[in-house]
């Protein structure tokens, strides 16, 4: 089974749960991967005393014009859909943009006189590290890189056991990174908060699920220091309300000294554990 925990927007607690409802699956004895897929900014493993047992170098292929073989004749920038070649044909100049290229290989097929050749460009990093039942799979982009969807999918290539639960911590929003995440996923875990903000941006996250046919339920984190329309929403929606997790300041100093708060909270970890049960009822009735 592989969950995916997103939000609309960044900060209302998404990784809070990743890291948390893996801690609370890891102390059952259950097996667990937990990948990071913020791979803008991936933090994850900063709750963990993991060891690195693994990388991988993600590159791809970033293509090369020999100006003795070109004939300018303009193929290659007019099949590139990123608009990462540069013709000027009166000029004889011809140029890659590199930071723009996203190494889908459109403009060798696109050339007819051989004149472009490919050399690898990094993309980023995966760091796979172990604890006792817990795999965590971290994908980091380099910085400067157009996108981090190649390393998010190379993360998830490594992110496989039939035995485990499997956890992807999504990038925030709705945007590529988000869907090739949340794509993946049996169900999504969507985390808000009961804030004009959350709200906004918890729609978009909705309708982004609603059009990829992906069922999902929410997490409302920081319950009680909001308004009731995030709730007169998800009713009207018949959007499932998973748990709600109350504003508590023990949480944000815990959180913030890089520990999990289930490790201290046995009511937490309760709740966290049952959200499972209920996906699982979902999935499997």
């Amino acid at each position: 089974m592989k969950i995916a925990i997103a939000s609309g927007k960044g900060g209302t607690g998404k990784t809070f749960v990743s890291t948390n409802l893996a801690r609370a699956l890891q102390r059952t004895g259950q097996p667990v991967i937990l990948t990071d897929c913020d791979a803008e900014e991936p933090n994850d493993a900063a709750f963990f005393d993991a060891e690195i047992v693994k990388t991988i170098a993600v590159k791809h292929e970033v293509p090369q014009i020999n100006p003795h073989r070109c004939t300018y004749c303009g193929r290659c920038a007019e099949w590139c859909a990123f608009h990462a070649i540069l013709i000027v044909p009166n000029l004889r100049f011809a140029q890659v943009l590199p930071d723009i290229c996203h190494g889908c290989g459109a403009c060798s097929v696109a050339c007819n006189d051989g004149a472009i050749t490919t050399s690898p460009r990094a993309l980023g990093t995966i760091t796979i590290r172990n604890e006792p039942n817990l795999t965590l799979v971290e994908g980091l982009t380099e910085i400067g890189a157009m996108s981090p969807v190649p390393v998010i999918k190379e993360a998830l290539k490594n992110s496989h056991d039939n035995r485990a639960i499997t956890l992807l911590d999504a990038p925030p929003g709705t945007a590529c990174a988000f869907a090739v995440t949340v794509s993946q996923a049996d169900y999504t875990i969507l985390v808000t908060e009961p804030t004009p903000f959350g709200l906004s941006d918890l729609q978009s996250s909705v309708e982004a699920l609603r059009d990829m046919h992906k069922p999902f339920g929410v997490v409302v984190n920081r319950a009680g220091m909001g308004d009731r329309e995030l709730y007169d929403y998800l009713e009207a929606e018949e959007i499932p309300l998973l748990l709600e997790i109350p504003f508590n300041r023990q949480y944000a100093v815990t959180y913030s000294e890089g520990h999990c708060v289930v490790d201290s909270d046995q009511a937490l970890e309760a709740n966290l554990l049952e959200v499972i049960q209920k996906i699982k009822q979902t999935l499997w009735k």
